[in-house]
């Protein structure tokens, strides 16, 4: 567990690391103090050999702080040593505050070992930035955390993968790209969730309930309108004020019982409407959109929930649109979880995705 006295020293670092940044020559900066250690034990697995055949996750992930011993940064350009970032977000204070089970903030260390020993069949190197850790129940200090660390990594040039936590890792995403030159530069963002909940809740208090609001209310404050999409929402898991909430800030949703297979031309239609409306996706999947069958380890497993087929399908044409810029991954209780079945999940999610991003995805 990280101290409070050890998360205001993480974020005075960061901030007087993005100072030097500021103030570095134009040919080379220093590369920020990201977060907490990087669990470079969870990037481990069966190693077949050497040589490209016998790539697998664990092979291809470099912890930050290994990997910032020699990297060098463009000021003038994205740096190009690596294809995708990990960070991982540890909390559940969000989930505590909006009445579910806790364990939530065991998920990252989870995903990467889930993922660690899949096999890859095309080169890939990624960066794993370690873990911001709630704590301290101060659960909008962490989202800022999260938020200055996403906001590093993306200005890098790269898609940021956010292993979560509650779903209130969305907002402390949110916060990243909301920093990041391109968003500055005035690419349209967009948000699309998959999530049997809007997640929309006008809480006195932020939680895992609430970080689509949220951001509603982030840009409502900079004149803007969130362009928010949800796919597979569940109308028993919605309440009548939160579909009023959503119908008043103009949300675009897809209900569960219209995302199965027999139903694929219209979640690609709405898929292809969302990939038109914006330049810059932040893809939000919290896993308990599946159904409880293949993710029963979240704090609200789906009695209906949107086939995993559609999902990986739709993960996979957000990611080859070229447009991602963040995807968090969202809800994975491992206390929950049953023979790492929703680890796995998650996982095989996020491996579809990084590798359809670089039009490295073995097709069958």
């Amino acid at each position: 567990m990280t101290s409070t006295v050890q998360q205001a020293a993480q974020t005075t670092d960061l901030e007087r690391a993005q100072d030097r940044e500021a103030a570095a020559p134009a040919a080379t900066m220093e590369a920020p103090a990201l977060t907490v250690d990087a669990p470079a034990e969870c990037w481990t697995g069966r190693d077949d050999g050497p040589g490209i055949e016998h790539l697998r996750w664990h092979h291809a992930v470099t912890p930050y702080r290994e990997y910032s011993t020699y990297a060098t940064y463009s000021a003038t350009g994205p740096d190009r040593a690596w294809d995708a970032a990990f960070v991982g977000f540890r909390s559940d204070e969000g989930v505590r505050r909006n009445k579910g089970r806790p364990g939530a903030a065991d998920g990252p260390g989870e995903l990467r070992r889930a993922l660690a020993p899949m096999a890859l069949q095309t080169p890939l190197s990624a960066l794993d930035a370690g873990d911001i850790e709630v704590g301290d129940g101060d659960l909008a200090a962490g989202q800022r955390r999260l938020g200055r660390a996403v906001t590093a990594l993306l200005d890098r040039g790269r898609p940021v993968t956010v292993l979560g936590g509650g779903h209130e890792v969305a907002y402390g995403s949110y916060l990243g790209l909301a920093g990041s030159r391109a968003l500055r530069a005035g690419a349209r963002l967009g948000v699309l969730n998959l999530d049997a909940h809007f997640d929309l809740r006008d809480d006195a208090r932020p939680s895992s309930g609430t970080p689509f609001l949220q951001m509603a209310n982030d840009e409502a404050a900079r004149g803007e309108d969130l362009n928010y999409w949800v796919l597979g929402v569940s109308a028993p898991s919605n309440t009548e004020r939160l579909y009023r909430t959503a119908d008043r800030l103009g949300v675009r949703y897809l209900p569960d019982t219209d995302c199965g297979l027999l139903n694929v031309h219209r979640v690609d239609a709405f898929v292809d409407d969302f990939l038109a409306s914006c330049d810059l996706v932040h893809l939000s999947i919290d896993l308990d959109v599946l159904p409880a069958a293949v993710a029963p380890g979240v704090s609200a497993p789906a009695a209906y929930g949107v086939p995993l087929e559609v999902v990986e399908h739709v993960c996979a044409k957000i990611a080859a649109s070229g447009q991602l810029a963040v995807c968090d991954v969202a809800e994975l209780n491992p206390d929950l979880d049953l023979d790492h079945r929703t680890a796995r999940t998650g996982a095989r999610l996020v491996h579809r995705i990084l590798t359809s991003a670089h039009g490295t995805h073995r097709r069958p």
